[in-house]
């Protein structure tokens, strides 16, 4: 593999790697036949093969971002769309493997689009008790001549049990008040700031405040379907407390793993491709150093684009 030479503008602030990053990266990841130290640690390997090695019931959260039921590439990796019915084959095929390595009080997340929802359903509901489904709103995408723009995905919520974490208070959004109510002249659940009126409100299962990455964006990558660090935060601190261990089965160029640091928590990330492994790894050390996630300041989720002391987080 070479080092990528894009020339970009001066604001691109993608990331990518140089030679000796390459190299140095390289030296710090995992393979599957050395699994003695699997926490924290990046293991460029098929998943297939490092799952079958994990020990049983050490995870405390699951989150799976699969190859959605497309045809598309995925940088040395392809996926070939099939049948639902295959689908549904492929997707037990791992599941089953990643159901053994989680506590009996954990979370599972599965990332898929409305055409693979149905398939990700039957197949999460023979392990897991479904929870709820989140939409999540995505700006990007083309319109369609002859169809409705494509512009959300889903992500289906199980537990293993009825005994499993979730912390309201520490995902609440901070929404703007367009009509503020008072009663007796006072704010009713809502206050003013300099910066304008808020409510901090329940989270729901609609998600419209995320920012897919993009080139200006310091998290961003070459990855084709890279998640946004602000919905890792808030499945990660909905689902999770501190220092508990996350399963992540196809880690991309490593959003969970980073996140997963930011907000003290383990994690441990599988990825085939090894150009995504090392971006990954270069991610997680970057976020060493700047623990700060978009839209989501001093424990709080705000809205997409709101001003907070004259700055767009």
């Amino acid at each position: 593999m070479t080092a990528q030479k894009k020339q970009r503008g001066p604001r691109n602030r993608t990331i990518e790697l140089s030679v000796e990053e390459i190299e140095l990266y390289r030296k710090r990841l995992v393979c599957e036949k050395d699994l003695s130290d699997f926490q924290n640690k990046i293991i460029c390997s098929d998943a297939f093969q490092v799952l079958k090695k994990l020990p049983e019931k050490s995870f405390d959260l699951l989150f799976a971002d699969p190859p959605y039921n497309l045809t598309k590439k995925f940088g040395a990796e392809r996926f070939k769309q099939t049948s639902l019915d295959d689908y549904e084959i492929w997707l037990e095929s791992w599941l089953s493997d990643c159901a053994k390595l989680l506590k009996p009080n954990a979370s599972i997340y599965i990332c898929g689009d409305w055409n693979s929802a149905s398939a990700i359903q039957r197949v999460g509901m023979k392990f897991f008790r479904l929870r709820n489904r989140i939409t999540w709103e995505r700006e990007k995408g083309r319109g369609a001549k002859a169809n409705w723009k494509n512009a959300s995905e889903d992500i289906w919520f199980f537990t293993v049990s009825d005994d499993f974490i979730f912390n309201t208070e520490a995902v609440k959004i901070r929404r703007k008040v367009i009509a503020p109510y008072t009663e007796n002249g006072k704010p009713k659940d809502w206050e003013k700031s300099a910066e304008g009126n808020f409510r901090v409100t329940h989270p729901s299962n609609l998600w419209t405040d995320l920012t897919v990455p993009f080139w200006s964006m310091p998290e961003n990558t070459e990855h084709p379907t890279q998640k946004p660090e602000k919905l890792l935060a808030k499945i990660i601190l909905a689902s999770t407390n501190e220092n508990d261990l996350i399963l992540d089965p196809f880690a991309g160029s490593g959003t969970t793993a980073v996140v997963a640091k930011k907000l003290t928590r383990n994690f441990t990330a599988i990825e085939a491709d090894e150009n995504y492994c090392l971006l990954a790894q270069k991610r997680r050390e970057l976020g060493e150093k700047d623990r700060t996630i978009q839209g989501f300041v001093d424990g709080i989720f705000y809205e997409r684009n709101t001003p907070i002391n004259n700055k767009i987080k």
